[in-house]
This record gives C-alpha cells, sequence and structure tokens, in this order.
C-alpha cells in the first residue's frame, strides 16, 4: 500500500512516463528490490492503484445500488452519481491513467481492460433504462460515454471550478433531457 501511495503521487506529479521504479521505492522509503518483488512493474502498481481508487469510491456497490432501483429515471440519474463519485474520489487516478496510454503495449492493454470494464458498468446503467430511451441503446450509451471522457469532468470541475454536485446535476439533467422520450 505504500509503495501504491507513493508511486500515485509522483505519477500525479511528475507523470507516469517520467517516473521510475527506483524514484517510487525511494519514496516509499523501500529497496529498489522490494518493489520489483512486489510488482514486477510499473503497470502492476497502476492496476493496484486502479483498485484501490475504485474500492474507495465505492464503485462496484454504488452500480449495483442504482440497477436495483426500480424507478428508470432515478437509475439515469443514477449513471451520472455513479461516474461523478468515481472522477470526485480522486481524479489524479483518471490523468494518471491517461497518460499512461502512451506507455508500452503491455500498459496499454491493462489500461483498455480497466476502461472496457468502466464501460461495461456505464452501459449497464445505460441499458437498465433501454424502454425509456429516445433513440436507440447504442447510440445512448455512446453518448453516456462521450460525457464521461476525462476532459468533460476536467474542464468543467478542475478547470472552472464547478463542484462535483454540480457537475452530477448537469450531467444528470443532460442525461435526462437528451436520452429519454420527451414526456419525461
Amino acid at each position: 500500500m505504500r509503495i501504491a501511495e507513493a508511486a500515485q503521487r509522483l505519477f500525479a506529479r511528475d507523470g507516469y512516463a517520467a517516473t521510475s521504479m527506483s524514484a517510487i521505492a525511494h519514496s516509499a522509503g523501500v529497496g529498489n528490490r522490494t518493489v520489483y518483488a512486489a510488482f514486477g512493474a510499473k503497470r502492476e502498481i497502476l492496476n493496484l492503484i486502479c483498485e484501490i481508487w475504485l474500492e474507495r469510491a465505492g464503485a462496484r456497490s454504488l452500480a449495483r445500488e442504482i440497477l436495483a432501483d426500480p424507478d428508470p429515471l432515478q437509475r439515469l440519474r443514477g449513471a451520472a452519481r455513479w461516474l461523478t463519485t468515481l472522477y470526485a474520489t480522486d481524479f489524479d487516478v483518471v490523468r494518471i491513467l491517461d497518460s499512461a496510454m502512451d506507455e508500452d503495449a503491455e500498459t496499454r492493454e491493462v489500461l483498455r481492460a480497466k476502461l472496457r470494464g468502466r464501460n461495461r458498468v456505464m452501459d449497464a446503467l445505460i441499458a437498465s433504462v433501454e424502454k425509456d430511451l429516445s433513440m436507440s441503446l447504442a447510440d445512448a450509451q455512446a453518448i453516456f460515454r462521450a460525457y464521461a471522457a476525462a476532459g468533460v469532468y476536467g474542464e468543467l470541475v478542475m478547470d472552472s471550478g464547478w463542484s462535483a454536485e454540480r457537475f452530477e446535476r448537469w450531467l444528470a439533467d443532460t442525461l435526462v433531457a437528451q436520452l429519454f422520450a420527451s414526456e419525461r
């Protein structure tokens, strides 16, 4: 855990590519061999950072809770809550993941797997309201994924000073207006 925390700080400050395993070891107060023995590669540390982030956000349990809501409108608004909770928990991780996509093929595959997992949850949230959509399921899912791009949250919350709550309200209202049939 200490190694992952040190790595996250360094990745956020210096960038994923610029951070060496020895810098991580030094920052964590352990030897280089300890880092290599525990993880083997930076991408494995990144994988753990991502898992810790998902756990802290309660992303999996929140998705289950939202999907169990009987009201389709609340499930769609819950999709906005799920994404906002994930990003608000630690947006540095999102930025680190984005920057690490330029790394080697193995790192890209780890990150693509994480992205596929996120997209499966997002797609399930939208599929849960399919009968209420004003467009095809595939289009609605694509629109939600577009709004989930890190740049949207980054621009509105990190750069323009919106609160996470304001972002969530905006996203929920936008999803309802764009995806649901007009009688809502």
